[in-house]
């Protein structure tokens, strides 16, 4: 304790030797010190004591040295306006000079509000815009002709063999045919439909309708006209009356009444459907019904339900234009009207298979 106490007073006899020469203010206390200082070491007892005077009342007396002008503005750099000369406790931590603090941030305003020497003084165009004339706007708003009249005078044409085909059975061979074309506008046209059979080399059944048609709604249309029978019998001519269009889920329907001489009746129902299997692989369910309101024995009708046909026909688009198909039929007879194709030597059923094609023009 005492040695250590030697040591730091011969530290401070230095210390102070040196603050005495560099500032004469100070030297009084400094010769204090150093007489203090003697003394104990003439006292081994007041040692301890004027070590612990000497700790207490040497920061007070010591200076650090201040630094340079060209040291405080770099440390004010380093150091973002901290003040350099304060003195730093080990931490690293430094107070803010509020003076150089407030002239730092009026300097930064004024620099951030300064306006730029290179703004563009104008934002205006290089080129101005040229003012529009008659031509431009001409250009812009063409005249546009109207698609009404064009439209409504319009006429086109259709022709459709819907059935083309033939088979040969054990009783025979036979070709049967259905066709129907018409020609006009979207709304009002001319309808021709035929419907015939042949077996063992003659006429069973032909028929020519010729049909005013005019439509009541997109899908539907009403029909007016006449029918000419050619076989069986005697050519005979008919009132028609109609309606035909496609019903919901695409079933396409046909109903047709027809008045002949004499007050006869007779009405006829068809209804076909087309399975898409592929684009081009379609698969036609048909079923047509023919029904009379008397008997006609000339030309072998009975009244009632007098023949039902249904088939189903396969067929492959070559083209949308041209599909050939195979298919199979049955038809059937009833009533008096089988009666009579028995009397004549006939089948009141028949089930066949047939080949043909489709086309439309």
């Amino acid at each position: 304790m005492a040695h250590a106490g030697m040591d730091h007073a011969a530290m401070g006899h230095a210390a102070h030797a040196t603050d005495a020469a560099a500032s004469p203010a100070t030297s009084g206390g400094a010769m204090q010190h150093m007489d203090m200082d003697q003394a104990s070491h003439a006292d081994p007892a007041m040692s301890g004591h004027a070590h612990m005077q000497h700790m207490d009342t040497q920061p007070a007396t010591m200076k650090h040295p201040t630094p340079t002008a060209a040291q405080a503005d770099g440390a004010m750099h380093d150091h973002a306006g901290m003040q350099p000369e304060t003195a730093e406790p080990e931490s690293g931590n430094k107070e803010r000079d509020p003076g150089k603090a407030e002239a730092h941030h009026a300097h930064s305003s004024a620099t951030a509000t300064c306006p730029c020497a290179d703004a563009p003084a104008s934002t205006l165009p290089r080129e101005p815009i040229p003012a529009l004339t008659d031509a431009d706007r001409a250009a812009a708003f063409p005249v546009l002709r109207t698609h009404a009249m064009p439209h409504a005078a319009s006429r086109t044409g259709y022709l459709l063999f819907d059935r083309l085909e033939g088979w040969n059975d054990d009783p025979g061979s036979g070709q049967a045919w259905e066709a129907s074309a018409w020609y006009g506008g979207d709304i009002d046209r001319l309808w021709l439909r035929s419907e015939g059979e042949r077996s063992g080399g003659r006429t069973e059944a032909a028929d020519l309708e010729a049909l005013y048609g005019h439509a009541v709604s997109p899908w539907w249309d009403l029909l007016v006209g006449v029918k000419q029978d050619l076989a069986p019998g005697d050519a005979r001519t008919s009132a028609a009356f109609g309606v035909q269009g496609m019903a919901p889920y695409k079933f396409e329907v046909a109903a047709t009444l027809y008045v002949g001489e004499g007050g006869s009746a007779s009405a006829r129902l068809e209804g076909e459907y087309d399975v898409l299997l592929t684009n081009r692989w379609i698969l036609q369910p048909r079923l047509e019904a023919e029904a009379a309101f008397a008997d006609d024995r000339a030309h072998g009708i009975g009244s009632g339900l007098s023949t039902l046909e249904a088939g189903l026909r396969l067929r492959y688009e070559i083209s949308r234009r041209f599909a050939p198909y195979l298919g199979v039929v049955h038809e059937r007879a009833f009533g008096a009207t089988a009666d009579y194709r028995r009397d004549a030597g006939e089948a009141a059923r028949e089930t066949r298979v047939v080949a043909g094609v489709r086309i439309w023009f």
